[in-house]
């Protein structure tokens, strides 16, 4: 519960600061697309390194993919903060509420496999238990 409460919070602070931008609408436009490109690549990102951990499943050219993403969605992201016109004050609220963000994305995605990989565990246990009895 503590880590969705989390996630939310990020996505709210993130929300609020973006709403409640001042400035340009196509600035705020490009830091909502910014802030989304960041927050489905780092779920990317958390899958394919865990995915990944023990043994390789995917391709090299979707490693490419997969960290060219995060890392060109982060850095566009920076650099449109970091361009915007506003006082620093906003940019510093935008930098952490998004920091917070990506860092309560990764924490969620394992979260969420670690769950299941303990139902599948648990699945596999229960049935190995079923068929002892049977037998």
């Amino acid at each position: 519960m503590q880590v969705w409460i989390s996630f939310g919070l990020a996505v709210t602070l993130c929300a609020t600061g973006l709403a409640w931008l001042p400035g340009q609408d196509l600035d705020r436009a490009f830091m909502v697309m910014g802030y989304l490109f960041c927050l489905t690549s780092a779920f990317g990102l958390s899958k394919f390194i865990r995915d990944n951990d023990k043994r390789r499943n995917d391709t090299p050219g979707w490693r490419y993919v997969v960290w060219g993403g995060f890392f060109l969605a982060m850095g566009l992201t920076a650099w449109g903060l970091w361009r915007m016109d506003v006082q620093p004050v906003w940019k510093a609220y935008l930098a952490v509420s998004w920091l917070y963000l990506i860092s309560s994305v990764f924490t969620l995605a394992k979260t969420l496999r670690d769950a299941h990989e303990a139902d599948v565990l648990e699945a596999r246990l229960q049935g190995r238990r079923e068929a002892r009895d049977d037998a």
